[in-house]
């Protein structure tokens, strides 16, 4: 069994891989064929209609199908079959890409493991994900993300997992649906997609989680975060509730719970995930990489706990949340204002309705808001000082971690109370 490896990034090339000419919403693959073959890609897929823009030497490099994309998702399909070996699918509303990697780390005290490598977890993502397994991999750990209806279950056909984990069903995406019972059926389809004879590890303190397992045929775990025995570098209660769905799925697959507890104990949250960062005096929690109002809520909780002079928020908007947005922001809000804080701002755009919020919920500190990470880098830049504490955390198109990069320069070097 084996597989050249697959790309869609002429850039990053590797001789011998498969170029997929894919059309995203900016560019289309087919400009960039000529540049993948030349970095050493051994073929090009393309569409059989965009075949006649290539000169006549490039023919035997190019292979035609009706669809690259489905092509890449095809391949990817056979290849894991072929593979043949056990692989997990996690998926939730929040805290998966964490979760993710818990599971991962716990795996690899007594595997070889391969794992999605960031958020590579929709239709594209994930058959670039599977196409990198090899003989020297025994399991697998995928995230499966989704917007919509209907693309988890497409996933699930794809990857054909042998156990699903859950995390939790929230407001995440619910701009795409009905209500958080659509979007917990949406999460579901990953449950629907498990093989009878798999594992479903299971959420017990989400209602809609804790009840996927009803009807599934094979084996259902469930685990809790509540007492939690082990040493983990990421903050939060919520983080607790994911080492025990990893230590959950480590059981599973024979990882003893003491080697399971040493892997989580030494593993370090990625950049932007809930990470302590340290300049001179002031402590900074780098929560940028995503948001939706349950894990804002969670890094409140965290930032509330943490010892200092003054806690401060630094929020952007989340997005993806369509006519609830404005409702969920002045909710986020009310959290904020009963978290102890002492500054509250708010970035771009529905932001403005946390500061609404805070202060209807009897907020008496500063609440500002900011129209971007620079305006808002620019005024933290006279407001912080030694002895605070400051969360940022903010949906990934806000890319609120501009404003930590203009302001870490400055408060490096300063020196600690």
């Amino acid at each position: 069994m084996s597989a050249a490896g697959a790309s869609i990034d002429s850039r990053t090339i590797a001789p011998g891989d498969v170029f997929y000419a894919l059309r995203g919403e900016r560019q289309d693959g087919h400009d960039f064929v000529a540049a993948a073959l030349a970095a050493g890609a051994s073929r090009a897929v393309i569409a059989a209609a965009e075949a006649g823009r290539y000169p006549a030497a490039m023919a035997e490099r190019l292979e035609t199908v009706a669809d690259p994309l489905a092509a890449l998702q095809a391949r990817a399909r056979a290849h894991r079959r072929a593979w043949n070996k056990p692989l997990i699918a996690v998926t939730g509303s929040a805290g998966k890409t964490t979760t993710k990697d818990m599971i991962a780390a716990v795996l690899s005290a007594r595997y070889r493991v391969l794992k999605t490598e960031g958020n590579f977890n929709n239709h594209i993502g994930l058959p670039l994900t599977l196409l990198r397994l090899g003989p020297e991999h025994d399991l697998a750990v995928v995230e499966m993300g989704m917007n919509h209806a209907g693309e988890i279950a497409q996933l699930a056909e794809i990857a054909a997992p042998d156990a699903g984990v859950f995390t939790n069903v929230g407001a995440a995406h619910l701009g795409n649906f009905a209500s958080i019972a659509a979007i917990a059926e949406a999460k579901r389809e990953l449950a629907r997609g498990v093989a009878a004879g798999g594992t479903l590890i299971l959420n017990a303190d989400d209602r809609r989680v804790a009840a996927f397992g009803e009807g599934f045929g094979g084996r259902v775990i469930r685990y809790t975060g509540a007492g939690y025995p082990g040493e983990l570098q990421f903050p939060g209660a919520h983080n607790r509730a994911n080492a025990a769905a990893a230590l959950a799925t480590g059981a599973r697959f024979g990882v003893s719970l003491a080697a399971g507890l040493a892997a989580l104990a030494a593993l370090a949250p990625a950049a932007g995930r809930g990470q302590w960062q340290h300049w001179g005096g002031i402590a900074v929690l780098d929560d940028t990489y995503n948001a939706n109002p349950e894990a804002m809520a969670r890094m409140l909780e965290v930032l509330a706990a943490a010892p200092a002079r003054r806690r401060i928020a630094v929020l952007g908007e989340m997005r993806e949340l369509g006519a609830s947005a404005e409702a969920l922001h002045r909710e986020v809000g009310a959290v904020a204002a009963r978290s102890g804080l002492d500054a509250l701002w708010a970035v771009t755009g529905d932001a403005r309705y946390i500061v609404e919020g805070a202060r209807a919920a009897g907020f008496a500190g500063p609440a500002r808001f900011a129209a971007d990470p620079g305006a808002a880098a620019e005024a933290l830049a006279a407001e912080l000082r030694p002895g605070d504490a400051v969360l940022f955390k903010a949906s990934r198109g806000v890319h609120l971690e501009a404003a930590l990069e203009r302001l870490r320069p400055q408060f490096s070097s300063m020196q600690a109370p």
